[in-house]
């Protein structure tokens, strides 16, 4: 716990005055975490050298695409993108028949390149909108997590999946409301008025992503009998155990982008 809690603290503040600043320094220092996040899911799998290099030029493609130019700008279309992104499928072609590059092995880093790219590219738009919009965002995952551990370790009784046998149906509950309850004060607080029913609703969908996605990535890990991704967060595992939800909330929170 001891452990836990220092690697926390430095990466508080490591991470604080990136976000302060927000802007160039904040996206370049999300290109450092995709790097790890990068290497990370990379390693469950043995990709041959061409392939790594052209999964992560796509990656960095991704996530520094479709933003304000005047805070980078790579030149990058989506003709590029795209042509980048086929570039994935092709190697197929010329590792298939020694299993070094198969299919299979193609879809799936196709489709880690668009999770983790679309997530980490829209938390740059969002921190482009304002800090009190992207900590809005950041801390439901984080709110969410808390409470759903400390109501399944007080009253947790029915596990809610076999992918993460700890999780229980009432922490599912407490992480849900305590999540819509505090970012619905927090919102009215700092933010703005709004149709509470409607914001109420909104934070309620994006509590329940924030669980899926933390299950999403447990049962990666699951399949490949790992507890962590990676050790480089003492007592905190990877980049991508600590990003995993923070992934699926800021790609839901792009749906309710004009409504909130």
């Amino acid at each position: 716990m001891k452990k836990r809690i220092i690697s926390a603290a430095v990466l508080i503040l490591v991470l604080v005055p990136f976000l302060i600043l927000g802007g160039k320094p904040f996206a370049l220092c999300v290109g450092v975490i995709s790097i790890f996040a990068y290497k990370e899911i990379t390693s469950l799998y043995k990709y041959p050298l061409v392939v790594r290099f052209l999964g992560f030029m796509a990656l960095i493609s991704l996530i520094y695409s479709n933003f304000d130019s005047n805070t980078i700008a790579f030149g990058l279309d989506y003709k590029l993108l795209s042509l980048i992104m086929l570039m994935i499928f092709i190697p197929v072609i010329f590792y298939q028949e020694k299993k070094k590059y198969t299919t299979s092995d193609a879809f799936k880093l196709f489709g880690f390149i668009f999770l983790v790219g679309l997530g980490l590219n829209y938390m740059i738009l969002i921190r482009s909108m304002g800090l009190k919009y992207f900590l809005f965002m950041i801390l439901i995952p984080i709110i969410t997590d808390t409470f759903a551990y400390i109501g399944g370790m007080l009253i947790g009784k029915h596990k809610i999946t076999a992918i993460s046998p700890k999780k229980s149906l009432e922490g599912f509950i407490t992480g849900s409301f305590m999540g819509t309850f505090m970012m619905c004060v927090y919102y009215v607080t700092f933010i703005g008025s709004i149709n509470i029913f409607k914001l109420m609703g909104i934070i309620l969908i994006l509590t329940v992503v924030s669980h899926l996605g933390d299950l999403f990535f447990s049962a990666i890990k699951r399949n490949h009998d790992i507890k962590d991704f990676s050790n480089l967060i003492p007592g905190h595992g990877g980049v991508l155990d600590r990003i995993d939800s923070q992934l699926f909330v800021a790609i839901a929170f792009m749906l309710f982008i004009n409504m909130l």
